[in-house]
């Protein structure tokens, strides 16, 4: 490891074990304080940020949109933060477990888990996010972004150390990791002892490295090969609104839509009507024969799916079409070709749809809803971590809950074990 990085995780533990000991109203004032720098230095972040977007030569537009901000996306970054301070205290929760066998009263209390390290591309607003959901959790916070949003990252990173500073918390409860190497990103793999948890975000390459080189505890965000399914018994006009939102609302997030499944009975209904409308989007369809064929006779054109484009997250305006003549048919497609991540069923049948919920195998099932719901704010946590696609004590989007263990706390009157 090198000394930079050495040093970096050094100030982070130190700054862990002082938020640990900081009550909820501490810690909720410190949120104020980065609300208001963040707000304070809105300018700052948006002329960071379009040096950022200037420089974004060869990213595709999904990509370009997902690293651009603009001060609606400021004012929702300064929400988030407010959202997660107004949550209740994840710290305050307490369980009984029950009574020993000596008369001991067992409880469980909720603990901040420490140093965790986040490793992220593109998406500069993660950057405040995680700091507020760590600070909320009494947990510090090594933040590695991509090279891509590095002025944006620098700028956000230093409002959030200035709120803070001004709070009186330790500024190194969140750390930057700017100008790091692939070297560093291996250190904080291997960083047994300093680094807690580490969660990436990111593509196949740092998926590969994660599994090569981690030894300390990691929740992979992975791929978001997200899924919607027409059923036979959808109501087309809806099926044809959650599927245009799933695809087009924010096509370069993990997220979105990249399979659509239709049921054959339901490809004359649907197909007509979506297809224009998402070509229309600038949305480019692959599709099987018979959507193909159904979709040439309303005008559209779509070249032919191959096997690689069911595997394939586009992040971009490509989708995949694909026809099923029953609901295993869509279940064995997702099961095979699923990410963990998101899956969405329209249906009016509550007996298909409760098969579906209880047989697909992902991070967020959805009925007569868009994939695009499966988000920490949008599902009451205020912001997220991650979407965590790794079954461990979090699956789903990760909020402050899930940066916290339990421990035991155990209440005697003088036992002692014979």
């Amino acid at each position: 490891m090198s000394t930079d990085v050495h040093a970096l995780l050094g100030r982070a533990r130190g700054a862990a074990r002082r938020l640990a000991r900081l009550s909820a109203e501490a810690r909720a004032a410190a949120l104020e304080a980065v609300a208001l720098a963040i707000e304070a230095r809105a300018a700052e972040i948006l002329a960071a940020n379009a040096e950022d977007v200037a420089a974004a030569e060869g990213l595709s537009g999904a990509l370009v949109d997902r690293l651009r901000l603009d001060a609606g996306r400021v004012a929702a970054m300064v929400r988030a933060v407010r959202e997660v301070k107004g949550q209740p205290d994840p710290l305050a929760a307490r369980r009984e477990v029950g009574v020993g066998r000596s008369g001991i009263r067992v409880t469980r209390r909720r603990v901040p888990l420490g140093v965790v390290a986040i490793v992220y591309e593109a998406r500069p607003n993660v950057t405040a996010e995680c700091a507020a959901l760590t600070l909320k959790s009494g947990n510090a916070v090594v933040l590695r972004g991509g090279k891509e949003a590095r002025r944006s990252n620098a700028a956000i990173g230093a409002a959030v150390q200035a709120g803070l500073r001004s709070a009186g918390v330790p500024e190194d409860a969140v750390v930057l990791m700017a100008d790091s190497t692939r070297e560093d990103v291996a250190a904080l793999l291997g960083a047994v002892g300093m680094v807690d948890l580490v969660i990436p975000r990111g593509g196949h390459g740092l998926m590969r490295m994660v599994d090569e080189l981690a030894k300390v505890p990691v929740i992979r965000h992975g791929q978001g090969i997200c899924h919607v399914y027409v059923d036979a018994a959808a109501d087309p006009k809806m099926a044809a609104e959650i599927a245009f939102n799933a695809k087009v609302q924010r096509p370069g997030v993990c997220n979105a839509m990249e399979t659509l499944l239709v049921h054959r009975s339901r490809l004359q209904d649907v197909l007509p009507v979506l297809g224009p409308r998402l070509v229309e989007a600038g949305v480019e369809l692959r599709a099987d024969e018979a959507a193909r064929t159904t979709l040439a006779a309303a005008g559209v054109e779509a070249a032919a799916a191959t096997l690689e484009d069911w595997d394939t997250e586009f992040l971009d305006l490509v989708l995949a079409v694909r026809t099923v003549d029953d609901l295993d048919a869509a279940l064995d497609h997702i099961d095979a070709h699923g990410t963990h991540h998101t899956a969405s069923i329209v249906t009016a049948d509550e007996g298909t749809a409760e098969r579906f919920l209880g047989a697909v195998d992902a991070s967020c099932v959805l009925w007569n809803a868009s994939t695009r719901f499966n988000d920490g704010g949008e599902l009451g946590l205020g912001a997220e971590m991650g979407i965590s696609t790794s079954k461990m004590h979090a699956y789903g989007p990760m909020g402050a809950l899930e940066l916290t263990a339990e421990k035991l706390v155990v209440y005697g009157q003088g036992q002692t074990r014979a």
